[in-house]
């Protein structure tokens, strides 16, 4: 009988620290862009290739999400000073108006937090209020009715801020049927999935949160990295799925080492299509 692993709990992406890839630069330059020029953006791609966490790592919005900007007990970190971008998903059961005043709300948030983090980074007397806003990263873009999308373009066209719109394939063609919006494009950026050698980074960057540090020389972990690449080709959410099941297996099969095998009975536990 194998000794039992000593494996860690597989954390969920949003408690790893963030992997800087090269489709995320591509991502913050295409971001940048918009804010800069106050445009509208679209960026499309497959499911689970990285377009929320990396909307999320952008915006900062772990720092931001779910404060209160009305309480004065809360502690704004310092980092929330430099964020001059909301994150906005609308609900699946989306009205013009729900738009409108989820979008108030989050920059209001963002310029009450961002006004007292700066306030306490300068020492000034009195906090700054002033509009903070100058980039909308809207996550799920594809919910949107006809009607809260020309809520979207009338808010673009009065507030002069950036715009970016985050969905499936197929949204910009979907938008191009919206001539007074979609004359508004200024930029489109294609969300790829991870290459080969950015997937083997990922995973080793991660290795450790999911109880496996892989060795160069082994040629059994070699095996099991080529395996999960090939399975997963470069999808983040896929990654994290399948790692959860390697881990159960080895937990099950009270096994200490990942090897080719327990990654091929991983993928028959997973329902991902075929790849």
């Amino acid at each position: 009988m194998n000794e039992v692993a000593t494996l860690s709990p597989v954390t969920s992406r949003h408690d790893r620290p963030f992997v800087l890839t090269k489709e995320y630069r591509r991502f913050e330059e295409f971001c940048e862009a918009c804010r800069r020029e106050r445009y509208i953006g679209v960026c499309y791609g497959p499911p689970g290739v990285g377009k929320t966490v990396s909307a999320r790592h952008y915006a900062q919005w772990d720092l931001l999400e779910g404060q209160d900007p009305l309480d004065q007990n809360t502690v704004v970190p310092m980092e929330v000073a430099g964020c001059r971008t909301l994150l906005f998903t609308p609900r699946v059961s989306n009205t013009p108006r729900l738009v409108r005043e989820q979008i108030e709300h989050g920059r209001l948030m963002l310029r009450s937090l961002v006004g007292r983090a700066e306030h306490d980074a300068m020492s000034s007397e009195r906090p700054d209020f002033s509009e903070r806003c100058e980039l909308i990263l809207v996550d799920e873009a594809d919910r949107l009715t006809t009607q809260s999308l020309e809520e979207l373009r009338d808010h673009y066209d009065r507030e002069k801020v950036g715009l970016v719109l985050i969905g499936m394939p197929g949204l910009e063609k979907r938008l191009s049927r919206y001539p007074q919006l979609y004359s508004r494009i200024g930029f489109a950026h294609a969300f790829r999935p991870l290459s080969q050698e950015e997937t083997l980074f990922v995973l080793r960057k991660h290795g450790h949160g999911w109880g496996q540090d892989w060795n160069d020389d082994d040629f059994t972990d070699q095996e099991a990295l080529a395996a999960i690449t090939r399975i997963t080709a470069g999808n983040f959410r896929l990654i994290d799925r399948l790692m959860a099941q390697v881990v159960r297996i080895m937990r099950l099969n009270q096994l200490n080492t990942v090897n080719k095998e327990v990654v091929d009975a991983a993928r028959e536990c997973l329902v991902i299509g075929s790849m």
